[in-house]
C-alpha cells in the first residue's frame, strides 16, 4: 500500500481532511528546500507537492512562475529535485511526497530513468500538468509498477468522459482545479466546488483534493467541508519568496500550522 493511500485511509478513519502544500523546489533558496519540507511535515502537512522548475509553466500564475524562474537561475534541475527528495526521505519516512511539473524535463531525463530514480529517491506520486490521461496510460502504468501513484488534474471544464478516463488511471488522489485560468487567479466559489466534487466522485474512487484560490484558514475550511483534501500553493509560495534562507522553514511551518488548525477546528 502506498504512503498516499495509507495517509488518506488514516485521515478518513479519524474524520480529518488532508492538507497538501505546494512549494517550488529550490525557491527561494536551494539550501532551504529540504528543511522547509521537513518543517511543513512536522507542522501538519499530510502530503507535500514539490514543484519541478520549468521555463514555460503554462498553467501557473505570476507567483509560481517567479518561483520557477528563481530556482532555474540558481541551477535547480530535475536531478536537483530528486536529490532533495532523497534527503527528505532519509529524514522523514512517513509523509508522502509528490513531484509536480511538466512533461519536458521528465522526457529530457528519460521516462524509464525518471521512474527508476524517483522510486529510489522515495517519491510517492507524480503529477505531470501537461500529460492528459488519454496520452499517458503507459506512463501511469510504469509509475504503478514502481509503486508510485499517477495523479491527474480535473477542472471545471472537464467533461464526464474526461472524468471517467481519469477514474480509470488515477491513484493516490485527483487534484480538482477549482478555477478556470492559472494558479493564484480569481475568486474561490465554494458553492461551485461543492457542486463539482460529487460529480467527480461518481467517476473516481480515489480521494478528491481541491486547489487554486485557497489562501487562508477560512477558505481552506470551506473547501475541506466538501472535499477530501485542500491543496495550497500560490499563497504559500508568495509568503516564502521574500524570506531569508534561515527564515523559510519557520515561515512555512507557521502557515501550515494556521491552516491545519482551521481544518481541525470543531
Amino acid at each position: 500500500m502506498s504512503r498516499i493511500k495509507t495517509t488518506f485511509d488514516a485521515l478518513k478513519a479519524s474524520g480529518r481532511k488532508a492538507l497538501i502544500p505546494f512549494v517550488t523546489a529550490g525557491d527561494p533558496h536551494p539550501t532551504a528546500t529540504v528543511d522547509l519540507l521537513l518543517a511543513m511535515a512536522e507542522a501538519g502537512a499530510d502530503v507535500i507537492e514539490l514543484g519541478v522548475p520549468f521555463s514555460d509553466p503554462m498553467a501557473d500564475g505570476p507567483v509560481i512562475q517567479r518561483a520557477g524562474e528563481r530556482a532555474l537561475k540558481q541551477g535547480v534541475s530535475l536531478r536537483t529535485v530528486l536529490a532533495y527528495a532523497r534527503e527528505f526521505r532519509a529524514r522523514n519516512d512517513r509523509t508522502p511526497l509528490v513531484l509536480m511539473g511538466y512533461a519536458n524535463p521528465v522526457e529530457r531525463y528519460g521516462l524509464d530513468a525518471f521512474v527508476a530514480d524517483a522510486k529510489a529517491a522515495g517519491v510517492d506520486g507524480v503529477l505531470i500538468v501537461d500529460y492528459p490521461p488519454e496520452e499517458c496510460e503507459e506512463f501511469a502504468a510504469r509509475l504503478r509498477a514502481a509503486g508510485m501513484d499517477a495523479i491527474f488534474l480535473l477542472a471545471p471544464t472537464s467533461t464526464e468522459a474526461r472524468m471517467a478516463q481519469v477514474g480509470r488511471l488515477a491513484s493516490g488522489y485527483v487534484y480538482y482545479v477549482s478555477l478556470k485560468g492559472v494558479t493564484g487567479a480569481g475568486h474561490l466559489d465554494t458553492a461551485a466546488v461543492a457542486e463539482a466534487v460529487p460529480r467527480i466522485r461518481r467517476h473516481v474512487s480515489v480521494p478528491v483534493g481541491v486547489g487554486f484560490g485557497i489562501r487562508d484558514g477560512v477558505t481552506a475550511r470551506a473547501v475541506a467541508d466538501v472535499s477530501d483534501a485542500v491543496v495550497i500553493g500560490s499563497k504559500l509560495v508568495e509568503l516564502l519568496e521574500r524570506q531569508p534562507a534561515d527564515n523559510v522553514a519557520l515561515t512555512g511551518a507557521a502557515f501550515i500550522r494556521e491552516i491545519r488548525a482551521a481544518l481541525d477546528k470543531d
